[in-house]
């Protein structure tokens, strides 16, 4: 087990199975994380919300009230830190009225060719998601998957896109 240390040097210091135990053994520090996860403080903040998408459940009680925080924080972050937060909210249930704000922030990032695939690719997924619930979003989600947005990523992205957006073709609004 790992000593008793600041919440930042264990970020730093540990690997990530030992980061998984030590969260398990120590509940008590689950909300620091989520707190540590929501600044702009780097590179632990992009840590902690790494080892929160490794430790939390789907639709994990503990980050609900944090949910409008993250996706403000999705913003003003850098490329790795949304990533990991993406993959946070990609397993919760989203407050609805925070999903319009979230799909046109996740199409932000997706236009952007430029970004890290990772990035984009769990954008795109959140953008599906949501598009899943409110069907008027197919067709945005449809001309945003356009030759121009797709052609800068690997062979298995696109096959991944292709099969993310299976069913979304020809199918009605």
């Amino acid at each position: 087990m790992l000593p008793i240390a600041s919440t930042e040097w264990i970020l730093t210091n540990t690997y990530k199975a030992d980061l998984i135990a030590w969260l398990t053994a120590h509940p008590e520090a689950y909300e620091e994380v989520i707190r540590l996860s929501l600044t702009d403080k780097q590179p632990y903040a992009w840590r902690a919300a790494w080892l929160l998408w490794s430790c939390m459940e789907v639709n994990d009680k503990r980050i609900q009230p944090y949910l409008g925080k993250m996706i403000e924080t999705l913003k003003s972050t850098n490329d790795d830190h949304r990533r990991e937060l993406l993959i946070i909210l990609l397993k919760m249930d989203l407050p609805e009225e925070s999903e319009g704000l979230l799909f046109d922030e996740c199409a932000e990032m997706w236009v952007k060719v430029g970004k890290k695939p990772s990035v984009r690719m769990n954008a795109l997924k959140m953008m599906v998601k949501i598009a899943v619930k409110h069907p008027g979003l197919q067709y945005e989600l449809l001309y945003l998957t356009q030759p121009q947005y797709i052609d800068s990523l690997s062979a298995a992205a696109n096959k991944s896109i292709t099969l993310l957006l299976k069913g979304f073709r020809n199918r009605p609004a």
